[in-house]
């Protein structure tokens, strides 16, 4: 019995007692629905103040607080005052409940049938819940501090405080479950205490927990494996732990309320089949750790001091505990998910990056990626569209020092002005029309790791000046605020388009083309690399036979021999639909030539001019001018102001050799 405590309100169940309500002399109590109760009642037929229980002239009283349902005691209708003796059996909605002087004063509860004899285990209180984690109302009465409970209670919350913050810092599951047992035993009186966990699949990781329905519990209960994560004894010269009770145990993970167990020298149902009397225990605490439906675990303790006792207080804090162990549990479940799903996302995307082809051209690129992953230098990746150059950027990031970091891609040319500068840099609330809510720029989504900026010709000079800033090692601003940001990050851009004309024409920064033209990679297109044709072909379609799960062997030599006569103006892009169409399409084991679908594109004439460019042809220099000068007019539909800006000459100069060379539209 507790100090000052001079009687009990006992929750009677069919199947037992459940919780213990002390009473101490000198105090009111009401009970009710509402959690402003001295004694809070889940029941729905309360009244949310139903009864009051006073101490005064020597004797405890029970009154009406003219309940909905009324209160009866001993089945007589409580109208009046009524003065209470042990063992009077109280009647508040549907809950029952009996008092007592003294918890000697219990009557003891026939063996249901089924039950296995616990011979000597009297589990003195049932707990589904913690005084920690609902309002105190208790602590004070009309004005007036209870200071006995106030400084425990003030204790406790320090306790969980701090082992909240020690749970926080714990890296693995087993650092985890030792620090709480520390916790334990330094606020609880017992001499033994574990933890133990449902049988992990990862040694390392945490418990992932079983379900445990009410329905064929035995069943259920026979297939939970559970297995000693942590120990400790407060004499550090004894290293071995024996378990307690499986009854007790199985009656924690039936009903998910922790019990307190007393008189368990006798107790023969032990995992170890060895006495409790061998251990001298003399009362022990199970509590579950659950968090939502799941079983996580269970907190064991027990006491072998003679002159010691585990009480209800010690059920209320080891209940607080594995309460909060659910739920950090539960978060390193989720981290180890989360990390999990992370590295196979990365795997994935490894391999998606990963470039396919053995001709030179290729053997080229991997040889330039390779010498240039170790080092941060700022990336110009240069091909026609779809010929792959932002698997290029990736295998840059992922075989450089950042592969841990992120890599986060923008097309540049699929945004407005506006748009795009709040893509890369970010922006604040209300800083334009639309902008909602504070927003994080690319530029700092991809800190430590690297920033890929494809079609980089198409951005506009002034969101140019600001990414030559930063790839200078200023900081910059998210749009519409004043806070500088810095971040590590490499930048790889990518563009099809002639950066050399658009600085002509005033369209490209001639710095910031420097500054991007560290080291450039060019890929070529896929007419320049047929060699590569069938191993391209064959892995789009071991990919889409994967996803759709076709029954589609290769392809016939037909098949090959007409994609690689084909020149493929859309690149490896193009290659992709095909096959992709194809394998939805097709109807055989093979895939022949009917089923490779061909557009009518030609090559873009720029491309074309790119690749006779390459071709050698014996000419002058004056011939070569007088053909250059005539294509720069061609091109500009002969507007001689123009062209004479791209050629870099005067206007007048052009007309002189327009006139010498005798060119005409």
């Amino acid at each position: 019995m507790s100090a000052g405590t001079t009687a009990y309100l006992v929750v009677r169940r069919e199947d037992g007692f459940g919780d213990v309500f002390p009473l101490i002399a000198g105090q009111t109590y009401t009970v009710g629905r509402a959690t402003t109760n001295r004694i809070v009642l889940k029941d729905d037929l309360c009244s949310r103040e139903h009864a009051e229980v006073s101490y005064h002239g020597g004797r405890w009283r029970l009154r009406d607080l003219n309940s909905l349902n009324g209160t009866r005691v001993n089945g007589v209708r409580l109208d009046d005052e009524w003065e209470l003796a042990p063992q009077d059996d109280i009647y508040l909605g549907r809950t029952h409940l009996l008092f007592v002087e003294d918890m000697g004063q219990l009557p003891d509860l026939p063996q249901q049938k089924g039950q296995p004899q616990s011979e000597g285990v009297a589990i003195r209180k049932r707990l589904g819940q913690t005084r920690f984690l609902t309002p105190q109302p208790e602590l004070v009465d009309d004005g007036t501090v209870v200071p006995g409970q106030r400084h425990a209670l003030s204790r406790d919350l320090s306790l969980l405080y701090r082992l909240a913050l020690d749970m926080g810092s714990a890296s693995t599951y087993d650092e985890l479950c030792r620090i709480v047992l520390d916790a334990l035993l330094e606020a609880i009186p017992a001499e033994v205490g574990a933890i133990l966990s449902v049988a992990r699949d990862d040694r390392d990781g945490p418990p992932a927990g079983v379900r445990v329905p009410s329905s064929d519990i035995g069943k259920q209960l026979r297939g939970i494996e559970l297995e000693v994560t942590a120990h400790r004894h407060r004499d550090p010269s004894i290293h071995d732990y024996k378990r307690v009770s499986e009854y007790v145990s199985n009656e924690v993970l039936a009903s998910r309320e922790a019990i307190l167990a007393e008189d368990v020298a006798r107790d023969r149902y032990l995992r170890s089949r060895e006495s409790l009397s061998d251990l001298g225990a003399t009362s022990l605490i199970c509590a579950p750790i659950v968090f939502g439906d799941r079983v996580l675990g269970l907190i064991h303790l027990y006491c072998t001091n003679p002159h010691k006792a585990l009480d209800a207080e010690d059920l209320e804090f080891a209940v607080a505990v594995a309460k909060q162990l659910g739920g950090v549990i539960h978060q390193m479940q989720r981290q180890v998910s989360l990390s999990a799903e992370n590295r196979s996302l990365r795997e994935q995307l490894h391999v998606e990056s990963e470039l396919i082809g053995q001709s030179p051209a290729m053997k080229e690129i991997e040889q330039q990626i390779a010498r240039v992953a170790g080092t941060n230098a700022t990336c110009l990746i240069r091909g026609e569209s779809g010929s792959g150059k932002e698997l290029v950027a990736r295998a840059i990031h992922y075989s450089s020092q950042r592969k841990d970091g992120p890599i986060v891609c923008l097309n540049c040319a699929a945004l407005t002005e506006t748009l795009l500068e709040s893509e890369l840099f970010g922006h604040e609330k209300g800083s334009f029309t639309g902008a909602t809510e504070k927003k994080i720029g690319k530029f700092e989504a991809a800190n430590h790791g690297t920033i890929f900026l494809d079609e980089i010709g198409e951005m506009n000079v002034g969101t140019q000046a600001k990414l030559l800033r930063i790839l200078e090692g200023h900081p910059f601003e998210r749009v519409g605020g004043s806070v500088p940001i810095r971040v590590d990050v490499r930048v790889v851009a990518a563009t099809n388009q002639p950066l050399e004309q658009a600085i002509q024409e005033g369209r490209f920064r001639r710095d910031l083309f420097f500054r991007l033209n560290v080291v450039e990679i060019r890929v070529p297109p896929l007419r320049e690399r047929k060699s590569d044709i069938p191993l391209l072909a064959e892995h789009f379609l071991r990919r889409f036979v994967r996803e759709t799960g076709r029954k589609i062997r290769g392809f016939t030599p037909a098949a090959l021999r007409k994609m690689e006569e084909y020149d493929w103006p859309g690149n490896v892009r193009e290659l992709r639909n095909v096959v992709e169409r194809a394998v939805a399409l097709g109807t055989g084991p093979f895939l022949d030539v009917n089923d490779i679908w061909l557009s009518s594109l030609e090559i873009p004439a720029a491309a074309v001019s790119a690749a006779n460019a390459t071709t050698y042809r014996p000419l002058s220099l004056e011939e070569v001018e007088k053909d250059h000068i005539l294509k720069t007019l061609n091109y500009t539909d002969w507007n001689k102001s123009q062209a004479a800006r791209i050629l870099n000459i005067e206007r007048s100069t052009l007309d002189r050799k327009i006139n010498s060379y005798g060119l005409k539209r």
